[in-house]
């Protein structure tokens, strides 16, 4: 399926086959095109919790008023960021570029976010919110579907995956097969209400 095939027909599923088992390959293609994401600096700031134990995506369900698509869907991601990215040797997000701009970047990475936390965490959301996106498409592109999802318990779902206490959860997507299709797009906004040419 090709990328606009694939925007116009990604849709959040909330059934999906309990039965179907996600094939690893499968799982390891869609990672790897997920660390594919843009982000600032090229910090690669997210960490992606890849759930597939049925008990454990049972618990997950539990903190997550008890939505289906959790624990039916095939993979479930948890979608987090580190906080601190910017500051674990940056010098290692740049070491296959050219010495010249290394120089020039590395430093410019601890300048720009140590002094600012509401930075920190924007960029971790900002990050998290690109990868998702990613995903999600390129699950629609392999034939999966999938549903973002912010409905949960952060406190609870961090304490399940072992969240360390610098990291940010930004959103859950399961992936998997859907069971029925998604409803009708119930009300698309127009153009002319979302897009602002040149100024407000």
């Amino acid at each position: 399926m090709d990328t606009l095939t694939a925007i116009r027909e990604r849709r959040s599923v909330k059934r999906y086959d309990p039965d179907f088992v996600m094939p690893q390959e499968d799982i390891d293609k869609l990672l790897e095109l997920a660390v594919l994401s843009p982000t600032s600096f090229n910090i690669q700031n997210w960490r992606i919790v890849a759930v597939t134990d049925a008990e454990q995506k049972q618990k997950i369900r539990a903190a997550s008023w008890n939505q289906a698509q959790v624990s039916e869907a095939s993979l479930t991601l948890l979608l987090c960021a580190d906080l601190n990215a910017w500051d674990n040797e940056p010098e290692r997000y740049w070491r296959e570029a050219p010495e010249q701009v290394r120089d020039m970047l590395v430093p410019m990475i601890r300048q720009f976010y140590s002094p600012n936390k509401t930075l920190q965490h924007d960029e971790a959301i900002r990050s998290v919110g690109i990868m998702g996106q990613t995903i999600m498409l390129a699950a629609k592109a392999m034939g999966y579907d999938s549903c973002p999802m912010i409905g949960f318990d952060p406190v609870k779902v961090g304490e399940i995956i072992k969240l360390p206490k610098d990291h940010v959860i930004g959103m859950m997507i399961p992936v998997g097969k859907a069971l029925e299709p998604a409803r009708p797009r119930s009300g698309q906004l127009s153009l002319d209400e979302v897009v602002v040419r040149n100024s407000f």
